[in-house]
């Protein structure tokens, strides 16, 4: 028996929840991580999991050695990572969760330079507006925008994205040209963005000198994709609140107009977010740090690359 890569099978399926999701994270057949398993376990000459056709549940002598586990593959991770520190050279895959505008309009033109910096680092890169089980997807770090609601993760704050009101040319000459947010609720059409986690309708929200209105009226039409909640206010549905560097293009084009200009929404944070039980890998704190350089400037869409 390999009690290395024993244990570590035995970690992932502690992490994902089942031997499927363990498998695919370590790319090796589901058979192959079950008698890894096994093994593992008539090593010890006790069960750590209890198996059963719909779910894997950890016994308490299997939570025992997973604690004591961790503790030595995060001790290895940090001997080889101490190396790449001395060498310069962090290495391996790092995989990183982000939103569909984010990806397309920050991360993604920004990503040259980090891979000119780090040519040995492999980014596997999922995208979608949705919640991530960082943990169970085996997931080094995501971008979040927004307000954050889970204690149990990490937060870096990397920046905050201008937000403004828009709507299609087409759109403002048919329904007319709003003075003040309260005009939102006679008879215009807002497109609401809608949370994948919780399936509820963000609300308009606007800030001027201080003070703050939020609008809370039935949607025209809600989605819970940026690029499509973006496609949307470029189509003349409705009115959106968007970011400001995803909306430059198309204002400067003239297929979007600002509006309600003196009543921009309050600025949107985001955040690299990882698990608190996670060892931080020298690839991992380099693309942090690089983030902190580069992300700022390129959400408020003062970049000048």
């Amino acid at each position: 028996m390999d009690q290395l890569l024993a244990m570590r099978a035995f970690a992932r399926v502690v992490e994902a929840g089942s031997f499927t999701r363990a498998a695919d994270s370590l790319d090796m057949p589901n058979a192959t991580m079950s008698k890894l398993v096994q093994e593992l376990e008539a090593h010890l000459g006790v069960k750590l999991l209890q198996r059963t056709t719909r779910r894997v549940t950890v016994t308490p002598e299997g939570q025992d050695y997973y604690a004591k586990a961790t503790r030595i593959l995060n001790d290895l991770e940090d001997i080889d990572s101490s190396f790449n520190v001395a060498q310069g050279k962090p290495r391996g895959n790092l995989r990183i969760d982000v939103g569909g505008l984010t990806a397309k309009d920050v991360l993604i033109p920004l990503l040259p330079d980090f891979i000119a910096r780090y040519p040995e680092i492999r980014i596997e890169l999922g995208v979608a507006d949705r919640a991530v089980d960082l943990v169970g997807d085996n997931v080094d770090c995501v971008i979040r925008g927004g307000p954050l609601d889970n204690s149990s993760l990490i937060a870096r704050h990397i920046g905050d994205a201008v937000m403004m009101t828009c709507a299609a040319p087409a759109y403002l000459k048919q329904f007319g040209i709003p003075a003040y947010p309260e005009e939102l609720k006679n008879g215009h059409r807002l497109v609401s963005y809608v949370s994948s986690q919780n399936g509820r309708a963000m609300p308009f929200r606007f800030e001027n000198n201080g003070e703050r209105i939020e609008i809370k009226v039935e949607h025209r039409i809600g989605i819970n994709e940026s690029n499509a909640h973006f496609a949307a206010a470029l189509a003349g549905i409705g009115i959106v609140q968007t970011f400001a560097h995803t909306a430059k293009a198309a204002l400067r084009e003239g297929t979007l107009t600002e509006i309600l200009a003196k009543w921009r929404p309050p600025a949107y944070p985001f955040h690299v977010v990882y698990p608190h039980n996670r060892y931080v890998t020298h690839r991992l704190r380099v693309f942090i740090d690089w983030l902190l350089e580069c992300f700022p400037d390129k959400v408020r869409g003062t970049d000048k690359r």
